[in-house]
C-alpha cells in the first residue's frame, strides 16, 4: 500500500496513537546522479535529479504502527 506524502497544506498522522511528528519511512526512489571522483577515485555526489519516488510504507515512531498513517489538514491550512 504505498502512502501520499505530506503536501503543503496536509500533514501525517498516526490513527493509533495521533503521532504528527515522528515515522520511519520507506521510499523507492529512481535518481539520475551526477558523480565527480577526484583523482584519490573518491566519488562525490554534485548534481541528484528524482526520477520518480514511492513512498511504501510509513511506521510510527511512538506505537510502531505500519501502515497507520493518515492525511490530516495542518494548522492554519487553507482549506
Amino acid at each position: 500500500m504505498t502512502v501520499p506524502p505530506p503536501t503543503a497544506t496536509t500533514r501525517w498522522r498516526c490513527t493509533l496513537c495521533g503521532n504528527l511528528t515522528r515515522f520511519d519511512v520507506t521510499r523507492s526512489a529512481k535518481t539520475v546522479e551526477y558523480v565527480h571522483l577526484d583523482l584519490a577515485g573518491e566519488p562525490t555526489v554534485e548534481e541528484r535529479e528524482v526520477v520518480s519516488e514511492t513512498i511504501e510504507s510509513v511506521r510510527c515512531r511512538w506505537c510502531n504502527a505500519v501502515d497507520q498513517v493518515e492525511l490530516v489538514d495542518r494548522p492554519g491550512a487553507a482549506s
